[in-house]
């Protein structure tokens, strides 16, 4: 208790010494939480208080850090996520069009990406003069075993759907359907794009430190048994190129160095590729804008493997590298600031996910079998959901549905029953254009 309550002296000295605005967001945060406690959701929604909590811990991160557009993107997250918590709580909320948090720009969560691109060579696309209108976004779903949103992204100068999509982490095909564009077509500067990247997160050990999923081409990290940071990623080509195999390997390893402005050491392998595809065979490339390693690096224990920022941004989300995995620049650049050496992390190959809400709502996540590792998505699939002992829950036909298309985002697969037929929807989570 009087560590509790030292923290909250250091957090009011904090608050003094920030400008009036940035007191009044960091404050509105933490007195949203602190009222949601005195209520008892605790009791009630025990999986969406810890998804608060850790968003304001996520806050306080930044904070400490010295990030105070960081910081505040979650302080605004977690208060409106506190408003909806609240509009659970009493019989008739109109604190949607009553807060002023909510007439505010939208919070960008831990998968959006930032809003003005690196540097991008591919040809500009846009969308069609008179597009059709937008299908209706999927339902999203509260819960603290998910990260991402089903939101809207609006478009900057340099945008094409290949970057936009990497920045989102969601395959290009999705955007072009679920948007309705015409992929031939120029996008427009200010145009409001859909998108849904919301992911379960992966069941790990790890309290603190990095776990990758290569089918879900995802970076997770985690501070105190809590995810703190999630980003999409690129990872190693699945084909073999002139005898040699880039797949990104699976395995534990720690960082073991931290460069900014790296020098990057070509490895033999990849001379070899060089000097076989009639190219010059460059031995090593010193810190600018040519180096693929971009501005950060950070070492691991597997031979030859960097968790590095890119030069070719566009690449994110795909499987493009000789291995290592490439982090969108902007979030190489906060995950470098947080992870230190002597970091343990952990490389997975898991396509199949599956979680249970706090409400008992089954949510199935399917990714394609990209390094042919498993005995088939449906056999995956059917181990899983029996192990977790929720085989007789589920829809088969939906589930058989999430299988076929492989979307790659969490979908609901739950044996509907009379209650459920009669259950109220959960309050929108669909955010305002960014």
């Amino acid at each position: 208790m009087r560590c509790r309550t030292t923290t909250y002296i250091v957090a009011a000295l904090c608050l003094l010494l920030q400008t009036p605005a940035q007191a009044d967001i960091r404050s509105e945060a933490m007195a949203m939480l602190a009222k949601l406690r005195q209520e008892g959701i605790a009791s009630r929604f025990p999986e969406e208080l810890r998804s608060l909590d850790a968003t304001v811990a996520t806050g306080e991160m930044y904070y400490q850090l010295n990030e105070p557009q960081q910081a505040e993107r979650y302080y605004r997250l977690a208060t409106q996520k506190g408003l909806r918590l609240q509009e659970r709580l009493e019989p008739a909320p109109r604190l949607h069009s009553q807060h002023p948090a909510l007439s505010r720009p939208p919070v960008i969560t831990t998968l959006d990406a930032p809003s003005e691109p690196a540097g991008n060579t591919e040809p500009r696309q846009q969308t069609e003069e008179t597009p059709a209108p937008a299908p209706s976004p999927a339902q999203p779903i509260q819960s603290a075993k998910l990260v991402g949103t089903i939101g809207r992204y609006t478009v900057v100068k340099n945008d094409t759907l290949r970057l936009v999509a990497s920045k989102l982490g969601v395959r290009r095909s999705q955007l072009i359907a679920q948007n309705r564009l015409n992929p031939k077509a120029y996008l427009r500067i200010g145009q409001v794009l859909r998108y849904n990247n919301q992911r379960i997160i992966p069941y790990s050990r790890l309290k603190n430190g990095i776990l990758i999923n290569i089918p879900d081409l995802m970076l997770y990290y985690f501070q105190k048994g809590r995810l703190a940071y999630a980003t999409a990623v690129a990872l190693g080509t699945p084909e073999r190129s002139n005898g040699t195999l880039w797949q990104t390997p699976v395995g534990r390893f720690w960082v073991i160095n931290k460069a900014k402005e790296p020098t990057w050491t070509v490895p033999l392998s990849i001379q070899e590729e060089m000097r076989h595809e009639g190219r010059e065979v460059i031995t090593s490339i010193p810190p600018g804008a040519d180096n693929p390693l971009g501005k950060y690096a950070l070492k691991t224990s597997l031979p030859g493997i960097l968790i590095h920022s890119t030069s070719e941004p566009w690449s994110i989300y795909s499987y493009a590298s000789h291995g290592c995995i490439r982090v969108y620049p902007d979030r190489m650049k906060e995950l470098f600031k947080v992870v230190k050496v002597n970091t343990p992390g952990e490389i997975i190959y898991r396509p199949v996910k599956a979680a249970v809400t706090g409400e008992g709502r089954i949510l199935l996540e399917v990714h394609g079998d990209i390094y042919a590792k498993t005995k088939g998505l449906e056999y995956e699939t059917k181990t899983l959901l029996h192990a977790m002992k929720i085989a007789g829950k589920v829809d088969w036909t939906k589930v058989r549905k999430v299988i076929a298309h492989r979307s790659g985002v969490a979908e609901e697969v739950t044996r509907e029953t009379t209650e459920s037929r009669h259950r109220p929807p959960e309050p929108s989570q669909d955010q305002s254009p960014s």
